[in-house]
């Protein structure tokens, strides 16, 4: 029998229950970050090597932090210091913070997951030199902030990220016109929802983003208790998005609704495909080290 990892392993730190009991949504970004890491074989190709490459010329929304003021003062000219494993990309996060996204089994929330992951995302782009930008919506619109490298803007993004509630309905359209109008400039795109939606409205809101030089990866929350139900008795279960019950039976939680379930996952596994985006299912029972290890891979393969 393999021994539990170590209270102190990176392992440990991507777990959600560990996740849960620290209240700090910066500090638990980081946790895992760093924690995911140190389990990392060091490697200029995940883009963590802070090497100095070259300059290139400061664009609106660098931060200036980077600016090489010798060589402004020498030639009047603004440079940013390039370091091995920059891209000069932006990450947009788009978090959902529909009602259904309320639901947890065992203790968090996919809501609570997801802003977990968003916030790593986050901060472990920040370490990569990436503007990040964020949309939080439901039915409608929520949260709105632009991409950015500025100073204070992971700060920002992390106390947006932390006020979010789950509110009602889903509405993908509005984020991603949002998006359309807002954001002209090729970058990464990372949607954070369980996707209970049609998988047809899927590619109708999405592929328009692909089409206009996006690369897009879902990440497709799901609590353990939606993915492999586990109930003894006939049970009254309600949508939390329009309050409609319906009563199921074991037999059919067991058989038919995992078939169900499977189905829809290869759907937006398969609508994802034909985008040329990535998917990535996320059990939120289980630690993080996949979403971010598939991130990171997306990002590699992408820039």
């Amino acid at each position: 029998m393999a021994a539990a990892p170590k209270a102190n392993t990176p392992f440990h730190l991507l777990d959600p229950k560990v996740l849960a009991s620290v209240a700090n949504l910066e500090l638990v970004a980081k946790a895992v970050v760093e924690g995911f890491v140190i389990g990392l074989h060091r490697s200029p190709k995940f883009g963590f090597s802070q090497e100095f490459v070259e300059y290139r010329a400061y664009g609106e929304g660098d931060d200036p932090r980077y600016i090489d003021w010798n060589v402004f003062a020498r030639t009047g000219k603004t440079f940013i210091k390039r370091f091995l494993g920059e891209t000069n990309s932006h990450l947009m996060l788009m978090l959902d913070a529909s009602a259904s996204m309320g639901f947890g089994s065992r203790g968090l929330s996919k809501l609570q997951v997801g802003k977990v992951l968003a916030a790593s995302l986050a901060y472990m782009s920040t370490r990569q030199h990436d503007a990040v930008g964020l949309i939080v919506f439901a039915d409608d619109i929520l949260e709105y902030r632009p991409p950015t490298s500025r100073s204070g803007s992971l700060q920002a993004v992390m106390h947006a990220l932390d006020k979010v509630q789950a509110n009602q309905g889903t509405a993908l359209s509005k984020p991603m016109s949002r998006f359309q109008e807002r954001i002209k400039r090729r970058g990464l795109v990372a949607v954070i929802s369980d996707f209970y939606c049609d998988t047809e409205e899927l590619l109708e809101n999405v592929r328009p983003l692909a089409m206009q030089g996006q690369d897009v990866i879902l990440f497709h929350l799901l609590d353990p208790a939606e993915l492999a139900p586990d109930i003894k008795e006939s049970t009254l279960y309600e949508d939390m998005e329009t309050g409609h019950a319906i009563e199921v039976s074991p037999a059919f939680m067991k058989k038919e609704y995992r078939e169900r379930i499977r189905a829809h996952i290869g759907a937006i596994e398969h609508a994802a495909r034909g985008m040329n985006a990535d998917h990535v299912l996320v059990n939120t029972g289980e630690p993080l080290e996949r979403a971010l290890h598939s991130y990171l891979t997306f990002r590699e393969k992408r820039g």
